[in-house]
């Protein structure tokens, strides 16, 4: 029980960089009816393009002062990617059947995976990404890294911008009238392709600005690393209710403290020792998405047609 402070704030922030993920999968979902499953490997190009930015800026360049150009930096190679993707390999599936986009999304999946492995300089193997230096804070008895402060101020933030963004703005107020009904919007002169371009956009956004948070917490970034996280991201938009946008963070949030908590208490169960650590902590979290399917199939906070965006 001494270390549960530690566990709860290890699974806030992995749940943190989960529900940013997700609410890339959740916003496409919630307009377009689409499962985005290249969305993990935007997230690893926005990782990337940090990393990118960083090696640009003359080597005694704090990190602190770099950050901001590295998010930046991210952003922009995330969004143009996202964009793109939009534009080229699903706008024209649009009124296809819901099996081809979903195929076009696993092939663009790999593509880009493949795409990086091959022609980003020294891709192979993982790439050092910079770090925070000094002691941890202690936080409610939690030890929380330096480098790992990014994730628990940026998540709130971009909640709450995201959540004002949709409430208060024209383009916010048609991405919820597309979400519920596409062809009235249509009618009534929104513009539902920028309206899903801006989705595309912004989901492609939170993703980089989690990938950041994702190589100051570990300290590199890998061209594999998009899968397993774009799977988890998934998984948390399932849980919190699929086209729902702050479910998604609800559900990468409870992904995180589960896969957390499980890894580290599992194996102190009676019987249980050979389910415990590291080594099972991607099981769990799809052990909890069953579960959760199977008593609450519509997610946690379900499917609201006003949040949906």
């Amino acid at each position: 029980m001494n270390e549960l402070p530690q566990q709860l704030a290890n699974g806030l922030i992995l749940g943190a960089m989960y529900g940013l993920i997700a609410i890339g999968y959740t916003m496409v979902y919630g307009i377009v009816q689409l499962i985005n499953f290249a969305h993990g490997e935007i997230f690893m190009i926005g990782g990337f393009g940090a990393l990118t930015t960083y090696l640009a800026l003359p080597s005694d360049t704090a990190l602190l002062l770099a950050l901001p150009l590295m998010i930046i930096g991210g952003v922009v190679c995330s969004v143009l990617v996202g964009v793109a993707a939009e534009r080229f390999a699903y706008r024209p599936l649009r009124g296809a059947p819901r099996l081809a986009p979903l195929i076009t999304a696993i092939g663009l999946s790999i593509a880009l995976q493949q795409a990086i492995w091959k022609w980003y300089p020294n891709a192979k193997k993982a790439r050092v990404f910079p770090q925070f230096s000094g002691d941890p804070i202690n936080i409610l008895g939690a030890d929380v890294q330096r480098s790992e402060l990014f994730v628990v101020i940026a998540a709130p933030i971009c909640m709450l911008l995201l959540g004002l963004f949709v409430a208060k703005t024209r383009t916010g107020r048609g991405m919820q009238a597309t979400a519920q009904d596409p062809d009235t919007a249509k009618l009534m002169g929104i513009n539902t392709d920028r309206i899903i371009v801006m989705a595309f956009a912004i989901g492609a956004a939170f993703a980089a600005i989690a990938a950041v948070a994702y190589g100051l917490r570990t300290g590199q970034v890998d061209f594999r690393m998009g899968f397993i996280m774009g799977l988890k991201a998934f998984t948390a938009a399932v849980l919190g209710g699929i086209g729902n946008i702050y479910g998604a963070m609800l559900g990468g949030l409870v992904l995180g403290v589960a896969e957390s908590l499980a890894t580290a208490y599992i194996e102190h169960i009676p019987g249980m020792e050979q389910f415990g650590g590291g080594g099972w902590k991607n099981v769990w979290a799809f052990v909890l998405l069953i579960l959760v399917l199977l008593l609450r199939p519509q997610g946690l906070l379900g499917e609201r047609v006003a949040d949906r965006a």
